[in-house]
């Protein structure tokens, strides 16, 4: 199992193209703390942080465990570029766009392939479709996964962004805006599509799971160089955890409550929508982050889709 794991890291970096050569000195040494992050949308996080099984891992090392909250993936990638943690968690579309920024996030670890993002209208609107958006007012976060999701959307319904009016808006805003009706629809993200859904329901007119991209747990290029087999045992120790949520669906989800003070059948409702079968990148998630290049080119988002290219080109090394 240990090399299966280690052939897992390999194949994850090699998505990205970061493979590098280690600090062979540096093999067997240990990082004086070991901070990482938890996030309500990296449900394994809380799982982890609850039983204890890092702190467990490397109890004998005398190496503490420090969990910093996330709210994102934004301050999952800050607190990494900064040095505030080791390992972050994030979603692959704002991984690889700031690694085409050239800041040295080395992905580690895939932790789940979620549907976190839909189009929602009111429960008695009258549109019921993508289409029916033309000439209409949606919320949705600016430079997030929901807004580049929106974009998909729009393009493959054969409409771009001058046919709508984006109304600039936070997640909860979002929520609210809708809910009151100011806004025709919603771009938005797990828990609050799902609340809103089950609380006033809230109406998806469209999601697409190819549309999702999906989540990563990162450290930096100079981490893994220097603590490689930390690296490995974190990704055994997650390794761990998933094939534990698989089999334990019940206790997962009342965790997830639990943990993010959502209601158990909110909390349900949401990892109905999430897939941890696998851990390494397939054809359809190569596919997925290459066709949505061009809109990022057009949104000023990316300049550089070569190297993005570049970063994504090995998405189909499989592990047997």
């Amino acid at each position: 199992m240990l090399k299966l794991i280690v052939r897992l890291l390999v194949c994850i970096s090699a998505v990205f193209g970061m493979i590098a050569p280690s600090d062979i000195s540096a093999v067997g040494s240990l990082p004086k703390e070991l901070r990482i992050d938890y996030s309500d949308y990296n449900q394994l996080s809380l799982v982890l942080k609850k039983f204890g099984w890092l702190e467990k891992e490397f109890q004998a090392d005398k190496v503490p465990v420090r969990w910093v909250y996330s709210t994102g993936s934004t301050q999952g990638l800050k607190d990494l570029t900064v040095g505030s943690v080791d390992f972050a968690s994030t979603s692959a579309l704002p991984c690889l766009l700031c690694k085409v920024q050239g800041h040295p996030v080395k992905p580690v670890y895939i932790f789940s392939h979620p549907e976190w993002v839909t189009l929602l209208v009111t429960r008695d609107s009258p549109i019921n479709s993508v289409l029916g958006l033309k000439g209409k007012k949606i919320a949705v976060t600016p430079d997030s996964d929901p807004y580049v999701f929106l974009l998909q959307a729009l393009n493959e319904a054969g409409l771009c962004k001058s046919d709508i009016t984006i109304i600039p808006m936070s997640l909860s805003e979002g929520r609210k805006a809708l809910e009151m009706q100011q806004v025709d629809a919603w771009a938005g993200s797990d828990p609050f599509i799902s609340s809103s859904q089950l609380e006033l329901g809230s109406r998806a007119i469209y999601r697409n799971a190819a549309f999702n991209s999906y989540g990563l747990l990162n450290t930096t290029e100079s981490f893994a160089a220097r603590y490689p087999d930390t690296v490995d045992r974190v990704v055994k120790v997650y390794e761990r955890v998933r094939k534990w949520a698989i089999r334990h669906p019940d206790e997962l989800a009342l965790i997830y409550a639990d943990e993010s003070g959502i209601s158990l059948q909110i909390a349900k409702l949401i990892l109905s929508r999430i897939d941890f079968s696998r851990t390494i990148p397939d054809s359809g998630d190569i596919v997925g982050l290459k066709e949505v290049l061009p809109i990022l080119v057009q949104e000023r988002m990316l300049d550089n889709q070569v190297e993005a290219d570049r970063l994504i080109e090995h998405f189909d090394v499989k592990v047997n």
